[in-house]
C-alpha cells in the first residue's frame, strides 16, 4: 500500500477545494438508452462481465473462522466459498459431481459437506472423501471427482473469485494495484455487524448512482440534506474508481460530536487513514465502499450488486462492517440506526428512483441518456462495460497487463 498515493490524492482534493474547482471530463457523453433495456445485451453482459471477470464475492469477515462457508448464486452459477484449515479461502462450483445437486446452502461452519440427494461427502477443500454405498455404486476415481475449483484471491480483507474455472486472467492483475490501496481501510481485522439484500433496477442503472455525487443534494434532500455536496473528483485504476469531494475539509469524528477538520492545517505525516480513504471506492463491475460512523464508531457499507433474472432487475447485498465490534447497548443501537438509515437512502430513494427511470426508458421514447462533464465516473464505467463486454479472453489479459504496467509507472 502506498500511503504517499493516498496523500497525493488528498492534497489534490484540497487544492481543488481551495480553488473552488473540480476535474471535468472533456465533453458530455451520450449513451444509448437501449443499453439499459436491451435484453440480448443484458444476457451478454452477464456472460462476458459477471461470468468471466473477477468479482468481489465476500468481505473476509463474513468467513472469519476455519470451517466457515457461504453458498450463493451469481448469474445462474452456484458458488461455494469456504475458509479452510490453513486459513486460506476456497472457491468452488457448488455442484456435487454425482448429479449436480448443491452440496451446501446458506452459511455455516463445517469441515465436511454432504450432498443432500445421495450422501456424497466432500471436505471443505473440495476433496471428495465419501461415495455413499460404494459397494453398490461401482468403482470411481474419487480424486477425479472433487468439486470444481474457481480462481480465488484474498487481499485487503476482501475475497474475489472468477466464475470460470478455465480463466487465465490473473485476479491481482485485474485489480491494477487497487487492492493494495484498499488495505488502508484495515478490513482484515474488521467485524461484520449486519447484512441484508435489497431488490433494485437494472444493474447499470443501480451502479450509476454509486458513481454519481451530482444527485446527492436533490434526490437525498430529506436524508443527507439539500446543502450536501454534489461535486466529485475521480481517480482510476483500470476500471476501478475512487470518488471524493474536492474540499479542504474532512469530517473529524469524536465520541462527543462531529466537526470539520481543515486539512490545510494538518501535516502529511499526521493525516489519519480515516481521512485518507474518505469518499466512495468502487470495484468494477459491482462494488461500492463508503465510510460511515454510527455513534462515533467507524464503519463502512460495502454494497455488492448483481444483475437479476431480467433486464430490469438487480439485487444488492449491503454489508455493514465495523472497525470494532460494538460492546454495549448504546453502541449497538447507534450502529443499527446508521445501517437502517442507509437502507432508507438506497431502497426508498436511489433504487425506487432507478426503477421508475427504468420503466420510463422501456417505453423506447428516449434514444439516449447523457453523462455530463461533471459525471466522469459514469462515463468511464460505461466505456469499460462496453470495452470488456466486447473483448476476447486473450484481449482481457492484454488489457489488464497494460493497465497494471501503467498503474506501476
Amino acid at each position: 500500500m502506498s500511503r504517499q498515493q493516498l496523500i497525493d490524492m488528498t492534497r489534490s482534493l484540497v487544492a481543488h477545494g481551495e480553488a473552488g474547482t473540480m476535474e471535468l471530463a472533456d465533453d458530455v457523453v451520450r449513451i444509448p438508452a437501449s443499453s439499459y433495456t436491451d435484453e440480448a445485451l443484458f444476457e451478454r453482459e452477464k456472460k462476458q462481465i459477471f461470468r468471466r471477470l473477477p468479482l468481489m464475492v465476500a468481505p473476509s469477515c463474513e468467513l472469519p473462522n476455519p470451517g466457515d462457508y457461504k453458498a450463493m448464486d451469481i448469474c445462474g452459477v452456484p458458488l461455494l466459498l469456504t475458509r479452510q484449515k490453513d486459513g486460506s479461502v476456497g472457491a468452488f462450483l457448488n455442484m456435487c459431481k454425482h448429479r449436480g445437486n448443491p452440496v451446501a446452502a446458506g452459511t455455516g461452519n463445517a469441515t465436511r459437506l454432504m450432498c443432500g440427494y445421495h450422501g456424497w461427502t466432500y471436505k471443505n477443500d473440495g476433496t471428495l472423501v465419501g461415495v455413499a454405498s460404494p459397494q453398490d455404486f461401482g468403482a470411481v476415481d474419487k480424486a477425479a471427482l472433487c468439486l470444481t475449483r474457481f480462481p480465488v484471491y484474498e487481499n485487503a480483507g476482501l475475497i474475489w473469485a472468477t466464475l470460470d474455472p478455465q480463466s487465465t486472467l490473473d485476479i491481482a492483475d485485474y485489480l491494477c494495484g487497487y487492492d493494495d490501496l484498499l488495505k488502508a481501510f484495515g478490513f482484515e481485522s474488521w467485524h461484520l455487524f449486519s447484512q441484508r439484500t435489497l431488490s433494485g433496477p437494472n444493474w447499470k442503472t443501480a451502479y450509476d448512482g454509486y458513481l454519481d455525487f451530482y444527485h446527492l443534494p436533490v434526490l437525498h434532500a430529506n436524508t443527507f440534506g439539500a446543502d450536501f455536496y454534489n461535486r466529485a473528483n475521480y481517480f482510476a485504476w483500470g476500471p476501478h474508481q475512487r470518488l471524493s469531494t474536492p474540499t479542504k475539509y474532512a469530517v473529524k469524528v469524536s465520541s462527543d460530536d462531529d466537526m470539520q477538520l481543515d486539512l490545510t492545517t494538518v501535516a502529511d505525516d499526521d493525516l489519519s487513514y480515516e481521512v485518507l480513504v474518505q469518499g466512495v471506492w468502487t470495484i468494477f463491475p459491482h462494488i461500492s465502499i463508503a465510510s460511515f460512523y454510527g455513534g462515533g464508531l467507524r464503519g463502512a457499507m460495502i454494497s455488492q450488486l448483481f444483475p437479476g433474472d431480467t433486464v430490469g432487475e438487480s439485487y444488492t447485498t449491503q454489508f455493514y462492517v465495523m472497525e470494532h465490534e460494538p460492546d454495549d447497548e448504546d453502541k449497538i443501537k447507534a450502529a443499527r440506526e446508521q445501517f437502517d438509515f442507509l437502507e432508507v437512502v438506497v431502497r426508498d430513494e436511489d433504487y425506487t428512483t432507478g426503477k421508475r427511470q427504468h420503466e420510463a426508458l422501456q417505453s423506447g421514447m428516449l434514444k439516449e441518456v447523457l453523462f455530463g462533464r461533471n459525471e466522469r465516473g459514469g462515463q468511464v464505467f460505461h466505456q469499460w462495460v462496453e470495452k470488456l463486454t466486447d473483448a476476447s479472453d486473450e484481449q482481457l489479459k492484454e488489457i489488464f497487463a497494460a493497465e497494471c504496467k501503467q498503474a506501476a509507472e
